[in-house]
């Protein structure tokens, strides 16, 4: 059979439902973007750890530092599970980890920006969490089945820190003025990030990774998703958006908001953010601090 009905086939079975394991034949570039996909995943969540661990020496109280403790440590084990389904793919976890530390692949925008309150804490937590868990539940119907196996885990853990980070937004907002004000300047920051979060709106037809099944819902779907669960929340709280366009319309059935400076978007995202030489220099001194342990590991057991 040739590589072109080969192929053929493999799109009919995408299209009818059907899920790709590792061992199975595909096409290259079913391939490729898979790989380029969930590691870009992989990646974020190696990144996103290091936000919130800027602050588990400042948190508050004991209990939120032991609940930032667990939660950076969850999401390292995120990365390299991912990591691990995308060596499957064709490239080394080495590789991966080499070319996240030198800045050649990507990972998500809001991890290339600062935090500077608790009230940044809280809007990670909640609102990128949040969204996070949009596309994640999302993707439990992507077409490659060891990713949905994966994320099947990584969803559960991501809801308890999503509700670890409601928590935390509904002690800032039941405290003082003070602390009120605190979270509402960091939604403020925090707000055109979080809309870029998505991606642009795309058309279904021009998105590779919706052709090959990999994603099932368009930016858009995604994003409106997130207003439904997440606005009807923060107004509730007596916590403001910063988008007076923001509004549900009731003839088309979706929100009205306003678009970002995508500009600045891919900018962020080439590794041009305001952090983001300072957390890719975290994460490389950190690989290279710890390269004894991975030394050690891969010695051979001496003999008893």
């Amino acid at each position: 059979m040739s590589y072109e009905s080969k192929t053929a086939d493999f799109r009919a079975h995408i299209a009818a439902g059907g899920k790709v394991e590792a061992s199975d034949w595909m096409p290259d570039e079913y391939r490729q973007a898979a790989l380029r996909f969930i590691e870009m995943h992989a990646n974020s969540e190696i990144m996103g750890a290091l936000p919130e661990r800027e602050w588990i020496a400042r948190a508050p109280s004991l209990r939120r530092k032991l609940s930032l403790t667990a939660k950076v440590q969850d999401e390292v084990g995120h990365g390299h599970m991912l990591y691990r389904v995308a060596e499957d793919l064709g490239k080394s976890r080495e590789a991966m980890i080499a070319d996240l530390i030198a800045g050649r692949t990507k990972f998500h925008n809001v991890f290339h920006y600062p935090t500077y309150t608790w009230g940044d804490v809280g809007v990670i937590g909640f609102l990128i969490d949040g969204a996070a868990l949009v596309t994640q539940k999302a993707l439990l119907e992507s077409s490659y089945a060891p990713y949905v196996r994966v994320l099947r885990r990584i969803c559960a853990e991501e809801s308890l820190h999503q509700r670890h980070g409601e928590d935390l937004v509904l002690e800032l907002c039941a405290g003082s003025d003070e602390q009120r004000q605190m979270f509402q300047e960091a939604v403020n920051r925090w707000w055109e990030p979080v809309m870029q979060f998505f991606g642009p709106p795309s058309k279904p037809e021009g998105d590779v990774l919706l052709a090959w099944g990999l994603k099932t819902r368009t930016n858009e779907q995604l994003r409106q998703r997130f207003f439904d669960t997440y606005v009807p929340k923060l107004w509730d709280l007596g916590i403001s958006v910063p988008d007076p366009a923001l509004a549900f319309d009731d003839v088309a059935g979706e929100w009205r908001w306003t678009q970002p400076n995508w500009d600045t978007f891919w900018q962020v995202v080439k590794g041009n953010g305001p952090m983001t030489e300072t957390r890719l220099a975290w994460r490389r001194w950190m690989h290279e601090a710890h390269g004894w342990v991975r030394e050690t590991m891969d010695e051979p057991r001496l003999a008893a």
